[in-house]
Parts: structure tokens; C-alpha cells; sequence
């Protein structure tokens, strides 16, 4: 028997099947569009990720059942905040509202004026922010009213794929405490910030409990889709972000994982909330993980691989032809030359504004020290360190307000460039561990499908018997030692250029 890994990323899905051992049956991704019809507008087709996705999980399994191992059990990684209102069969009346999209700046204010920042943070973990769902539902309310009173549920990506794949909408602990509504400290909907709000219980999924489980089974008739003649067990997911972390092995406090895909997220666990100004201050999210009894505390930086792939895509045309004949990477093509050591130039990402801690949705690129013998691999290369250097900014602001950080474990895409790795461990001063299996979203599901089944004794049995390590790598005391200079620089950048950028 096998286990289903269910994968919706805010541009791509992936299904994977897996061994009981971890080792990957099959794997199956495709890609889907970001839809911006306004400024500051993030939205997305979701019965075109339906579709997508389930091509990809019809692929998973068949190619589990031709290694003669069908799967039994299935859960979902998931995106978070993206809202979908759907009707009463359960297909989404609008295109989704991603987390990415920034245009609740005034819902956020009505919050702060009517609950306050800091309430709805030490009740939810969540600081106010255009990334939460409770600011996007009160959105809806105001400017699409006739939504607002037509739709018979609000969802997210995880119960709006359960209520296909099994009938009713079930949310998880983790990816509901996501959403600004979710009392942190009973798991379950907070009866006054939704009083408070005009948001009615039954339109929201049923939330599933903290230890997790089986909340349904597959549908007869997508069963037979699948060619299945036994019954697959739909297990409560979570955060993709949080499911990662699982699935890299982070489920002990003062472990930490870095994501490195579209965005850059830093998942550290925690044995109780850090509900600290500090934090609140600097957005730092706090919620529950999907391991029970532990909470995560979460960065979030918006560009991350999404800025290489602007990199790659506007100045590595070369590079992509070469990768297409020679089988080469153009990332790696494009980053060959690079010096050694610190580039000469400071590269600010915030081609999506910042994230934490800064949260400037206003904020906007920039590249200095720029001379006539720059290069083009050189660019590509301070573009890496701008990002890291950012990594650094949240990882500090964690340290400072008591969060121990023994270790980061790195996955995603970025964990598959030796040179990223290098300058994470460099520049932030600490060890990093690579997993086998770095699209640990795919394997943190399974393994809560495993789990939730009963197949493993406990999330820790679980990652014991399937987390294996590909390499480990320490800081260079001398490339650190050069990085920290750079990196006082890069810090002086933003304070002095955000009226500049504001005004551009």
C-alpha cells in the first residue's frame, strides 16, 4: 500500500505517490497562471486547478498501481488564505483571491479600529496584513455584495478539494489558523471575531481536530476514475508550508526549515505561540503546525524563486536555449561565472514589495553599485545574496525575541542549487541539512495520510522511517565573516530608499 501526496501551490501543482519507506513512486506537476486584472490584484482560475490537479493525482496513482503498491490514503498540502466562494455544489463562483493580493488595505484599518492589531493577534497569531483571509472576506461583503449573499460557502484550496474528493468541506487546524479566525488557543472558529465580522460558522468549512485524522474517503464514481476497487481514506492536511516543514523533518522545537519556491518561507517550530510584539510588529505569523502539540512561527518573503525566474526569463534567453539543447540547468548556466565571495553589488527584492519584517506592499526593487564591469552572472549572483540577506533580517528578528534556531533544513526548488545552499548557510550562521526528497509539501502530506491511517505509529515514527538526508552543510567561517560586512550594508539600503520608491 501507498501513500498520496496532494500538492496546490500558488502557480503549480504536484501529486506524488510514496512507498511506506518514502521512497517516490511517482510524481506528477503542472502549471497554472496568476490572473492580475487590477493593481494589487491576485486571483486565480480554480476549477482550472481542480482539473489540473486532478490529472495529476489520477498520474500519481497510476503510476503507484503499476509498481503494484495502490494507494490507500491520501492528504493536501495546501497554499494558504486564497479565498474561494463557492456555490451549493461546490464550484467557485469567482476566481480565488490569493493570499499575494494586496487590495484589502482598508479592511485591514476597519480591523485595527474595530478588534485592534494586537487583540487579533495574541487570539489568532496572525497580524493584520493584506495576506490574511478574514480581510478578503470583509472585501467580498463590501464590493461584491451580490457574491457575498449568493455563495453558499467561503473556501480554502484544502476544503474546497475535499468537498470534490469526498463531499464535504473539512479544514485543517493548521491551515485554518491561517486565516484570522481561528481561536489559537481552542482550534476552533472564534464566535466573536466572526460575529464581529458578519461572517456566519456554516459558511465556513468544518474545522478537523488539532490530532488530525480521516475526515472522509474518496467518492465512488472518482474511484472508479482512478480504476481503484478499494477505498482511499482523505486525511485532514495542512499549511503547504507547515507540511514541508513535516515533511523535512522539523517537528521538534529549534528546528527550522527554508522553502525556497515561488516565495521564501522560514517554518521554526515552536512548543507554545511567541506571541510577542516584536513579532506581531515585524508580521510574523504564529499558528499551529501539523504536528499536534507544536506551533510554527513563519516568514515570509514574496519573491524568493519568483524573482530568479524574472531573472532567468528576462535576461537568461541564452541560457534557456543552451539548457534546452544540453539538458543543463539555465539557472546553473546562468550563475557559472560567478565570483567567489561576495558580489560588489547590493540587490534589494522587493519586486512584490517586502515581506517580514518590513511588510512594504509599496516597496519596489533595487540593484546598487552597478559599474561597466558588471556582469551579468554577477547580477544573478547579488540577487541570491539580496535574497538571503533578507533571510538573515527575519531569521535575527526571531532570535532576538527568544526563538532558539538550532538548524535550518532547506527545500523547495532553491534546495536544489549547491551555490543558494552555500550562501544560506554563509550568510545566515547556520548549519543547513538537505532532505532526500525536497519537495518535502508532496511527503509531509503522505506522511499525515499515513498516519491518519494508522499505517505509522505517529508523525515522529513517520518521519524516521521515511526522511532520509542527501548532505549537510556548515558555514565557512571566512565566508561568513565577509558576508556579515555585507550584510550591515544591505540593511542600511531599505531605510534610505523606501520615500524614493514610495514616490517611483
Amino acid at each position: 500500500m501507498s501513500l498520496l501526496g496532494l500538492d496546490i501551490g500558488t502557480t503549480g501543482c504536484k501529486a506524488m505517490s510514496f512507498a511506506l519507506d518514502g521512497r517516490v513512486l511517482g510524481e506528477f506537476r503542472r502549471e497554472y497562471t496568476i490572473q492580475t486584472p487590477q493593481p494589487s490584484w491576485a486571483e486565480q482560475d480554480a476549477e482550472r486547478v481542480w482539473l489540473l490537479a486532478w490529472e495529476c493525482l489520477a498520474a500519481a496513482v497510476a503510476a503507484a498501481t503499476a509498481a503494484g503498491d495502490p494507494p490507500v490514503a491520501m492528504a493536501l498540502s495546501c497554499q494558504g488564505e486564497a479565498v474561494i466562494p463557492v456555490d451549493g455544489a461546490g464550484r467557485a463562483l469567482r476566481p480565488a483571491i490569493l493570499g499575494m493580493d494586496t487590495r484589502t488595505t482598508a479592511e485591514n484599518t476597519w480591523l485595527a479600529e474595530t478588534i485592534g492589531a494586537d487583540a487579533l493577534f495574541q487570539r489568532t497569531g496572525m497580524p493584520l496584513h493584506t495576506i490574511n483571509t478574514l480581510p478578503k472576506l470583509l472585501w467580498l461583503q463590501r464590493h461584491e455584495a451580490s457574491i457575498w449573499r449568493t455563495a453558499h460557502q467561503f473556501l480554502l484550496y484544502e476544503d474546497f478539494f475535499l468537498r470534490r474528493l469526498g463531499g464535504e468541506a473539512v479544514i485543517s487546524a493548521c491551515l485554518a489558523s491561517r486565516t484570522q479566525m481561528m481561536n489559537l488557543a481552542t482550534a476552533d472558529w472564534d464566535e466573536d471575531i466572526l460575529a464581529r465580522c458578519g461572517i456566519e460558522r456554516a459558511r465556513l468549512a468544518r474545522p478537523a481536530p488539532v490530532t488530525g485524522g480521516v475526515v472522509g474517503t474518496l467518492r465512488p464514481e472518482l474511484l472508479r476514475k482512478l480504476g481503484l476497487d478499494h477505498a482511499v481514506l482523505l486525511v485532514s492536511g495542512g499549511h503547504d508550508q507547515a507540511c514541508a516543514a513535516l515533511g523535512s523533518g522539523v517537528i521538534a522545537s529549534g528546528l527550522a526549515m527554508v522553502s525556497t519556491g515561488t516565495a521564501e518561507v522560514v517554518e521554526v517550530a515552536l512548543a507554545s505561540p511567541a506571541l510577542t510584539p516584536a513579532l506581531r510588529d515585524g508580521g510574523i505569523s504564529i499558528y499551529r503546525h501539523v504536528v499536534p502539540g507544536l506551533y510554527v512561527a513563519m516568514t515570509l518573503n514574496h519573491s524568493g524563486g519568483l524573482l530568479l525566474r524574472w531573472f532567468r526569463d528576462t535576461f537568461g534567453r541564452w541560457e534557456m536555449e543552451q539548457a534546452a539543447i544540453t539538458g543543463a540547468d539555465a539557472y546553473d548556466l546562468l550563475l557559472q561565472d560567478a565570483p567567489a565571495g561576495p558580489t560588489g553589488l547590493i540587490f534589494l527584492p522587493h519586486f512584490a514589495g517586502s515581506g517580514t519584517p518590513t511588510l512594504d506592499v509599496h516597496s519596489k526593487g533595487a540593484i546598487l553599485g552597478l559599474t561597466f564591469a558588471t556582469t551579468k552572472a554577477e547580477l544573478a549572483k547579488a540577487a541570491l545574496e539580496g535574497l538571503t540577506f533578507e533571510l538573515r533580517t527575519n531569521l535575527d528578528l526571531l532570535r532576538d525575541a527568544g526563538v532558539e534556531i538550532a538548524e535550518l533544513h532547506a527545500v523547495g526548488g532553491g534546495a536544489r542549487s549547491e551555490l543558494w545552499l552555500r550562501l544560506k548557510a554563509d550568510i545566515c550562521g547556520l548549519p543547513l541539512r538537505v532532505p532526500q526528497v525536497t519537495d518535502a509539501a508532496c511527503l509531509g502530506a503522505a506522511l499525515l495520510a499515513g498516519a491518519g491511517a494508522g499505517i505509522y505509529r505517529d508523525l515522529p515514527a513517520a518521519v524516521a522511517q521515511t526522511v532520509q538526508w542527501r548532505r549537510q552543510i556548515a558555514p565557512d567561517p571566512v565566508q561568513e565573516s565577509a558576508y556579515a560586512a555585507r550584510y550591515q550594508l544591505h540593511c542600511q539600503v531599505y531605510p534610505h530608499l523606501a520615500t524614493l520608491l514610495h514616490a517611483l
